[in-house]
């Protein structure tokens, strides 16, 4: 399958993906949906991911295109794509993705990036039902990101102004588990590690094509980890906060 094929391919799975998600959402969450993710937070707060076992670690690994690098100067989201990860096992078949509208011009330029044009932006769901669906996809998971603190400054923005709540997640980078290894790990592109990891890059810029890809990152260094004794992300954290 070519490049326009999968992403011909992940955009006519974006109904079937959220239908169960964030079809009929309105636009602005409603009593129930805010209940719902209220609910949410206080789970997060009593949970305890880092002395779960990394074999049976659940995350959703994710990843987010946007119109540029600053939420608070105005930039904004424009898809969103997610997969399961439990240990070292992907399951590709739970994934969430979305287009979103992003109620302003997009750059050309990132357009012709992300293979989007404007007329799917202009009939995607708003950022708040997205964001919803989303965080029902999510539940209390610890969420992964390549180059995580672009993700985590958009998601913490959007859910403020669009749902008007905090965003509570734990968002761990993918270059987490790799330091265990490469202590000093520079700011890599995500298909040059895939590249050093032997894994394939296809569909760059397609979120949850870029999701899938630093899936495969995180579970392969999980296995490295488990490989290596360590048990939890507790061990990785105390490792880590040596070597620094």
């Amino acid at each position: 399958m070519g490049m326009n094929d999968m992403i011909r391919f992940f955009r006519q799975m974006t109904g079937r993906l959220g239908s169960n998600i964030y079809a009929g959402m309105p636009s602005h969450s409603n009593p129930q949906q805010m209940s719902f993710l209220r609910q949410l937070q206080k789970e997060m707060k009593q949970g305890n991911s880092l002395d779960c076992p990394l074999e049976e670690l659940p995350v959703i690994v994710f990843d987010l295109e946007t119109t540029g690098f600053y939420p608070e100067k105005g930039d904004r989201i424009i898809s969103i794509g997610a997969v399961k990860v439990i240990g070292s096992r992907i399951l590709e078949q739970e994934v969430f993705y979305s287009l979103i509208n992003p109620e302003v011009p997009v750059p050309p330029e990132v357009l012709r990036l992300t293979s989007i044009d404007e007329e799917e932006l202009r009939n995607a769901p708003k950022t708040s039902q997205v964001l919803v669906g989303f965080f029902n996809f999510v539940g209390s998971s610890v969420l992964v990101a390549h180059h995580a603190k672009h993700e985590q400054a958009f998601m913490k923005k959007f859910t403020s102004s669009h749902l008007r709540l905090n965003f509570e997640h734990r968002v761990i980078d993918t270059s987490f588990l790799i330091r265990l290894f490469k202590p000093v790990v520079n700011s890599l592109p995500l298909e040059q590690i895939c590249l050093e990891c032997g894994i394939e890059v296809k569909n760059r810029h397609h979120a949850l094509a870029d999701a899938i890809m630093a899936a495969r990152i995180w579970a392969l260094y999980i296995k490295k980890a488990q490989e290596q004794g360590y048990q939890n992300l507790r061990e990785v954290y105390e490792y880590l906060s040596l070597i620094k």
